[in-house]
């Protein structure tokens, strides 16, 4: 397991149905085929009560980090699920990639479909393959380097990844859709907004930028508060 994770110090929203937490890149939410540590085997930690750990609510790519949903118990993760399932949930995705979209702000509205490559599967533009909507905007340009707003309309596998490639502006560290070799992903799942009670405000939860992308962010002109 990965040595000196605590969940508890990345937990950024908590109520009886849901625990938002900020996720590290680099650790897959859940064990794959060839197992290895995964998020999962730490969510033990935020059980604060109850007789089971939370579940996933939703998933996030292994190298993608930030806000990412858990349900506590059975009813929640329902509850969550169809939330998802109807695009009702909003999520807000911050990325650092290298070139530049060709307009300030924009659509990008290609299907997608998994191929077999070399290396496994990868994600491609494919006329038959399932609807995948990004709209994006730019936030801050520096040089080759470019700070990307990104808020998916639909959730297929990579699709943020392939979508900034096909604008020719591929995410910095995607050794797959941009043979970047650094590391890790620039890619920050910013801002999840939940719908979830009928009588109550949204939930709102904000994950910061990892420490990988804080001086590409600070080229690009985002500044916090000890900036001012």
């Amino acid at each position: 397991m990965q040595p000196g994770l605590d969940l508890t110090e990345r937990v950024l929203y908590r109520d009886n149905l849901v625990i938002i937490i900020d996720k590290p890149a680099g650790l897959p939410v859940h064990e794959g085929p060839r197992g290895g540590d995964n998020l999962e085997r730490h969510f033990g930690q935020l059980k604060f009560g109850l007789p089971h750990p939370p579940g996933l609510g939703h998933r996030l790519d292994r190298d993608t980090s930030g806000c990412l949903a858990l349900g506590r118990h059975r009813r929640a993760l329902a509850r969550l699920g169809r939330l998802f399932a109807a695009g009702l949930a909003r999520k807000t995705y911050w990325a650092l990639v290298r070139g530049e979209p060709p307009q300030s702000e924009g659509t990008v509205d290609l299907p997608l479909a998994k191929q077999s490559i070399d290396r496994g599967w990868s994600m491609k533009v494919d006329d038959g393959g399932r609807k995948a909507v990004t709209d994006y905007r730019i936030l801050g340009h520096d040089g080759d380097l470019t700070w990307l707003e990104l808020e998916p309309r639909t959730g297929r596998t990579h699709q943020l990844r392939v979508h900034c490639a096909t604008l020719g502006c591929p995410v910095v560290g995607d050794n797959v859709y941009g043979n970047d070799t650094a590391r890790p992903l620039s890619l920050l799942a910013r801002r999840l907004v939940l719908p979830l009670y009928a009588e109550k405000p949204e939930i709102v939860a904000e994950a910061p930028p990892p420490l990988h992308m804080t001086e590409g962010l600070h080229r690009c002109g985002h500044r916090v508060a000890s900036d001012a």
